[in-house]
């Protein structure tokens, strides 16, 4: 894939917002099992940001333990028409430069940047280091809630690459897991069904990607652990996480250290809804059976 710059800085995010040029800036707060940040939103949030709801709006909301979550994990893709109303609400117009941030330096942010990429908006990118940097840049908040003048733009998909639960069973390349390393190891299991992880799958925690601050790796440092992790840009690489979520983080990273990576959007949570899938505990990526 041709990716364009991923990341924009705190300042050049000011400069823009101060020179008047048209960005539309989506708030993408979010977190694992914990409300959906419209209220953190309201208390305080960059200029003129409007809400993106991930889990309304950047998924098609599911029932736990529902045939659909079954089928397409904890957070499915919505269709394009659908997504393409959410961009309208938000207020993106054909040609309009889109900025995303959360307060978890990118990590439910990345999300909005993989889906409005595969979208085929050519000109969105992460706030680095988030709503932190934000304000160690010394920017101010507004309170309350904006309501977009309804946008035009006109939506695709299929522009990135992903892959389904087969061709992750069989996938040719590297096939990172970007969960916690707890998580990956099945030392713990907070909201799937059964702990561990797919066969075959190298451990690469979102948490990797960033520096103390918050901020992503330099592009050096970021090639130099995708890497270490048999990353190259002659093999296929492909990402997952638990629910399609922070997979898009690594996707990111990988696409700042100038490597190509396919997204699993299903993840974990569909993979380990289907008995028939086996799932392997421990550090290694061939791991140990599990017997769950």
């Amino acid at each position: 894939m041709s990716t364009p710059r991923v990341l924009v800085s705190a300042a050049e995010l000011a400069r823009r917002i101060a020179d008047g040029r048209r960005t539309v800036v989506l708030d993408v707060r979010w977190s694992l099992g914990g409300p959906d940040g419209r209220t953190a939103y309201a208390e305080g949030h960059i200029p003129g940001a409007v809400f993106a709801d991930l889990t309304a709006e950047l998924a098609v909301p599911v029932a736990a333990g529902s045939a659909e979550e079954a089928a397409g994990g904890r957070h499915p893709l919505p269709p394009r028409e659908r997504f393409e109303e959410s961009a309208r609400r938000w207020g993106i117009d054909d040609g309009d430069a889109v900025v995303v941030y959360d307060d978890v330096s990118g990590q439910s942010a990345a999300r909005a940047w993989w889906m409005l990429r595969d979208a085929g908006l050519a000109d969105v990118r992460i706030l680095d280091g988030g709503l932190a940097a934000w304000l160690r840049a010394g920017e101010e908040l507004e309170s309350g809630h904006e309501l977009a003048a309804l946008g035009n733009v006109h939506l695709v998909s299929g522009v990135l690459p992903r892959i389904d639960a087969d061709e992750a069973a069989s996938f040719p390349g590297v096939l990172l897991d970007a969960r916690a390393g707890e998580r990956y190891r099945g030392e713990v299991e907070p909201v799937d069904p059964r702990a561990g992880h797919i066969p075959g799958a190298v451990s690469a925690p979102t948490a990797g990607n960033l520096a103390a601050d918050g901020t992503f790796l330099p592009p050096a440092a970021l090639r130099e652990r995708y890497a270490a992790l048999g990353v190259r840009p002659d093999r296929p690489t492909a990402v997952y996480c638990g629910s399609g979520v922070t997979a898009a983080h690594d996707v990111a990273a990988l696409a700042v250290a100038g490597f190509d990576a396919a997204l699993y959007p299903g993840s974990f949570s569909q993979w380990s809804r289907d008995p028939a899938r086996p799932v392997v505990l421990g550090d290694s990526p061939d791991g140990i059976a599990s017997a769950s």
